[in-house]
């Protein structure tokens, strides 16, 4: 499982986004307490990549593309893609599969499960690591059998309704799924590995029946990140400028964007309208308009000063601006109050750095490390940190 995250990392598909990444992880182990067989810490990450796709492999890691977060509609649909990932992991799926394969070696089927997993998230990556490899039956090696798809429903399912989530979720993402498969001529890439079919979603909807109900709602944050996924990594930032404006303008037509550049719009701000203004204020930082986007997000922060989805996207405004105090006297609070935080201790760190505090920027991110060793954005820091302070 290492070796093939290695290889994940190494082709750069593999999304370095500290407020990404905290939420995916977060909403793993919610999940991840509710399922059996758990004997080792799971991983959750994210690729930076438009498809439809989730996958899992060895060592509890569980892979998210873009795509699938952005498409989903609730957080129960996300939840209920994890939690089959889960099941897979917890009923060792990939491993008993490769002891089926008793003829092969087994580091040469560890070779073309790789292969196949990196094809997953990097097309050329993958194919490369095939072809390297004995490339003979590669689907029976990777595909899951019909009843591996079966276990990993039924028992993704218990774990999302145990998690508090709608059980319904689960059919309504693969329905849809399935509907955009019938007017696309290319198949979701989620559908390549976990083939499905109208009887299965049927069984899904009449196994919900028998489930309790949902007790949980989105979360604020799922929404917030939906918006800085689309807002900071998809189209460009004038197309996104425009997208939200005119969804929050239709939302709250008194909104009056400062379309010369003035910071002093006064916000229309509901649970509907903040993961807007987040969404614009992200396209805003893309598009280097640092006083609008700074006026959006200090309003925002004021509602949930320690939502560190604010406090990210701000520390990024301020850094731009060489607003070094500015930067500090936010993060210092929280620092102390959620030390080894990964989103507060990384712009913590970034900031000390670029305001030339290498010595206090070295000492946290040797702190951070130690309980988080395999952060690369802290390694990257730390290297620059020692770097600028004459330490080769």
């Amino acid at each position: 499982g290492k070796m093939i995250f290695a290889q994940l990392r190494g082709q750069g598909g593999v999304l370095y986004d500290p407020v990404v990444q905290e939420y995916i992880q977060a909403l793993g182990n919610k999940l991840v307490i509710h399922a059996d067989n758990t004997k080792y810490p799971f991983s959750f990450f994210v690729i930076n990549n438009p498809t439809l796709n989730a996958f899992a492999f060895f060592g509890g890691h569980i892979g998210v593309h873009t795509g699938l977060i952005y498409t989903t509609e609730d957080e129960g649909e996300l939840a209920s893609v994890l939690a089959h990932e889960i099941a897979h992991v917890t009923q060792r799926h990939m491993v008993r599969r490769m002891q089926a394969q008793e003829r092969s070696s087994p580091m040469q089927i560890a070779s073309m499960i790789g292969g196949a997993i990196l094809l997953m998230a990097s097309p050329e990556a993958g194919m490369a690591t095939i072809m390297a490899s004995n490339a003979g039956a590669i689907q029976s090696n990777i595909n899951y059998t019909r009843t591996f798809e079966k276990e990993a429903d039924r028992i993704g399912l218990k774990i999302l309704s145990d998690a508090g989530y709608d059980p319904f979720s689960a059919a309504d993402i693969f329905s849809r799924m399935l509907e955009s498969k019938r007017w696309s001529s290319q198949t979701p890439a989620f559908l390549q590995t976990h083939p499905l079919s109208l009887n299965r979603v049927a069984e899904a909807r009449n196994r919900a029946e028998n489930l309790p109900p949902s007790r949980l709602r989105n979360t604020l944050m799922f929404d917030l990140v939906k918006a800085r996924i689309l807002a900071r990594y998809y189209y460009t930032a004038q197309h996104n400028i425009l997208d939200f404006t005119a969804r929050i303008q239709k939302l709250t037509p008194e909104y009056i964007p400062n379309i010369a550049g003035s910071n002093q719009a006064k916000l229309v701000l509901n649970r509907q309208s903040i993961p807007l203004y987040y969404g614009l204020a992200i396209a805003l930082l893309r598009n280097k308009d640092y006083s609008q986007a700074q006026s959006i997000l200090e309003q925002l922060l004021t509602t949930s000063p320690e939502n560190l989805a604010y406090v990210d996207a701000l520390a990024d405004v301020y850094l731009e601006q060489s607003a070094f105090q500015e930067a500090i006297t936010m993060l210092t609070p929280l620092a102390q109050k959620q030390p080894n935080n990964e989103i507060v201790t990384l712009n913590f760190a970034n900031v000390l750095h670029k305001s030339k505090q290498q010595k206090q920027a070295i000492e946290l991110l040797k702190d951070f490390l130690m309980v988080k060793p395999n952060n690369v954005l802290g390694h990257q820091l730390l290297s620059d940190a020692y770097a600028a302070s004459k330490q080769p």
